[in-house]
């Protein structure tokens, strides 16, 4: 098993527009091989921003690569607009396999 995550700094008020642009987004993923899951989550939040993490779960770190390589991670980047006044800065992707 392998967890993709990327953690967001989203600008405190903007929480639920955020959420909303997540909600409303094809993502193409239950076209994907080795696809297993997909959560949004919301952290904890701060005079500076709220934390926030999609989280999704694959059978393999290679499932998820191929996925990052394939024509349906284009299409659910390609409508992808900067809503600068959302965002605090680019997401941090973190990943994991599995050891037990």
């Amino acid at each position: 098993m392998y967890v993709a995550m990327n953690r967001f700094r989203i600008a405190p008020g903007k929480e639920q527009a955020f959420i909303e642009i997540w909600k409303n987004r094809e993502t193409f993923l239950d076209q994907v091989p080795g696809f297993k899951s997909f959560q949004l989550l919301q952290g904890p939040t701060s005079d500076e921003y709220t934390l926030f993490a999609s989280h999704s779960i694959w059978e393999s770190e290679e499932a998820f690569v191929n996925w990052t390589r394939s024509e349906a991670f284009r299409k659910a980047h390609a409508n992808a607009k900067p809503a600068k006044d959302i965002y605090l800065g680019p997401p941090q992707f973190e990943g994991f396999n599995q050891v037990l």
